[in-house]
């Protein structure tokens, strides 16, 4: 088994690789065919103030004057060399944005996602057991329900009824005003985000797990345990769930874009100081080495979660072909 996770493992790298400099060369003709000039984000207002020889001036210096290919060579070069570059609109290091922000969007979106497998668990496993009954009609009717929600709404709703409404949860940022960071403090920012990004992605691992499991309680092991007089409670934990597992872990890697999309967009509404101002930012005012960099974090956060799901599938059941 360990051989044959090394080799997905190479294999998936070496994929990876051409995947990544083709999607960050993308960004940097994306972002030169934008409406928007990087020197005058750059300036700002005062643009209005600076003569033609110091836009000019600054254009050479950032390295603006040169064709897009040229700056992608440039930027490639010195990333491949542990050089992230400097970001245009925030005037810091890219690896210093990066490391701040980073670790925010990590907390929120694996939060999220482990609040959306235990959702999905309990109802789809209840829903599956008790098919046909109320229990049943209620989970599946509000898991379409929900499919067609973007998770911004959902994050809206949350915040008028649970911050607003009933005052119970903060409405954005990381901590209160003029409070330090604190354990407390960003469980209880994280919280209402955490739990808008777990359910905005239930829905479709909700009624995956129930046809799963509902296929696996008319398997003959189940049928042989059911024979045998086992509890029912035994039948459905021990023997049909973990056969429903196996496609519920690739389910999971299959839903990593959409927790990337949905933790950028709880972010924007919850002020959350993770990488998605950071995005909306790089991308208005093309800030080529930051916005390469954010997308390719997005795009690496992708595959890895493909590459775990794999491997958590031939580890559930060795008889998974590891074909990469």
């Amino acid at each position: 088994m360990s051989r044959a996770i090394g080799r997905l493992v190479l294999r998936r790298i070496g994929f990876a690789v051409p995947v990544l400099v083709i999607v960050a060369f993308g960004i940097f003709l994306l972002a030169a065919a934008s409406p928007f000039d990087p020197i005058h984000q750059y300036y700002g207002v005062e643009i209005f103030g600076a003569s033609a020889a110091d836009v000019a001036a600054v254009r050479a210096q950032l390295g603006l004057d040169e064709p897009v290919l040229v700056q992608f060579w440039q930027w490639a070069t010195g990333v491949s060399g542990g050089d992230l570059g400097v970001s245009r609109s925030f005037r810091q290091p890219v690896a210093q944005v990066v490391a701040e922000r980073l670790p925010w969007t990590i907390l929120l979106a694996a939060t999220g996602l482990a609040l959306a497998v235990v959702i999905a668990l309990v109802l789809g496993t209840v829903a599956a057991w008790r098919q046909g009954g109320w229990v049943d009609r209620f989970v599946t009717a509000i898991g379409h329900a929900l499919e067609g929600v973007p998770p911004f709404v959902l994050a809206l709703l949350s915040i008028a009824v649970f911050s607003l409404g009933l005052g119970w949860l903060p409405v954005a940022g990381l901590t209160d005003a003029g409070t330090s960071v604190s354990f407390g403090q960003v469980a209880k920012h994280l919280a209402l985000p955490a739990l808008v990004l777990g359910i905005s992605q239930s829905p479709w691992l909700v009624l995956h797990v129930r046809q799963s499991m509902l296929t696996s309680l008319s398997e003959d092991h189940v049928t042989g345990a059911r024979a045998r007089g086992l509890a029912e409670r035994v039948v459905v934990l021990r023997h049909a769930l973990p056969t429903a597992l196996l496609p519920f872990v690739t389910l999971i890697g299959a839903r990593v874009p959409e927790l990337v999309t949905g933790a950028v967009l709880v972010e924007e509404v919850f002020s959350w100081p993770g990488l998605a101002a950071a995005v909306v930012t790089a991308a208005t005012a093309v800030d080529y080495p930051l916005l390469a960099i954010l997308t390719l974090v997005a795009t690496a956060a992708v595959l890895l979660g493909s590459l775990l799901a794999d491997i958590a599938a031939i580890v559930l059941d060795p008889r998974v072909a590891a074909d990469g």
